[in-house]
């Protein structure tokens, strides 16, 4: 591993000990189920269950693999076939599905727009 390479994997791990993602939004981990958001575990089991509503953790639903248009939806090639999506299973490539939230400063293409706006100072001539 390069110097550059090293720099830039120890700034994600900062970014990701903080709660937050390179391009500064909230890395939150949400169940499959109730949407409710969940401590982020060192592991999940095969038993974990959500705490809100019952749901299994340790699911295809919750993997960051999960993709329902990929053969067997799962994009991990070499992970076996999975029919209950949303039940425990024993999967080795697990991995918890991160969802990224924007933040108020990433409210979205108006608050875009405005920083644009702002920096090119529009309408001045």
């Amino acid at each position: 591993m390069s110097r550059r390479e090293g720099a830039r994997s120890a700034i994600c791990d900062r970014q990701k000990a903080r709660g937050g993602d390179a391009l500064g939004a909230k890395v939150t981990w949400r169940c499959h189920r109730c949407g409710r958001e969940l401590e982020r575990p060192e592991r999940v089991g095969r038993r974990d269950t959500c705490l809100h509503c019952g749901a299994d953790l340790h699911c295809c639903r919750n993997c960051r693999f999960y993709e329902s248009g990929a053969h067997n939806q799962c994009r991990e090639p070499q992970a076996e076939r999975q029919v209950e999506k949303e039940r425990g299973n024993f999967c080795e490539y697990f991995s918890v599905r991160e969802a990224r939230e924007q933040t108020d400063e990433q409210a979205g293409p108006a608050a875009a727009r405005a920083k644009l706006d702002a920096l090119f100072r529009r309408g001045s001539g």
